[in-house]
């Protein structure tokens, strides 16, 4: 994997996310209550609403248009919903966020 620092942990607040704009488009990180860091589509699969606007909760964010719940770890919808947003690996060094840019460039144009 080629790891690429796209910004500081603190950056992101508990429960929250932020948007980083890529070539191939955008990926939204999402920072759970514990501190974790995940990195998914910023598109929800339904309706394309911008994921990082949702709502934060366990490994979960739900979509602020039409409450769709993404899991963070698989991006898979849970519940009585079905599809999938794409998931990117990310690790947290030194305090710093750090994406795999081969899997991100890999990701269709959104």
């Amino acid at each position: 994997m080629s790891w690429i620092d796209i910004g500081a942990l603190d950056d992101i607040p508990l429960r929250g996310a932020r948007v980083v704009k890529t070539p191939a488009g955008c990926v939204a990180l999402f920072r759970t209550a514990g501190a974790e860091v995940f990195a998914t589509s910023n598109t929800c699969a339904h309706k394309g609403g911008p994921l990082a606007e949702g709502i934060v909760h366990d490994r979960k964010v739900t979509c602020p248009l039409h409450n769709w719940v993404w899991s963070l770890e698989t991006g898979e919808a849970q519940g009585a919903d079905e599809g999938r947003i794409a998931t990117y690996p990310v690790r947290v060094e030194g305090g710093r966020i750090l994406i795999d840019a081969e899997a991100v460039g890999k990701r269709s144009a959104a």
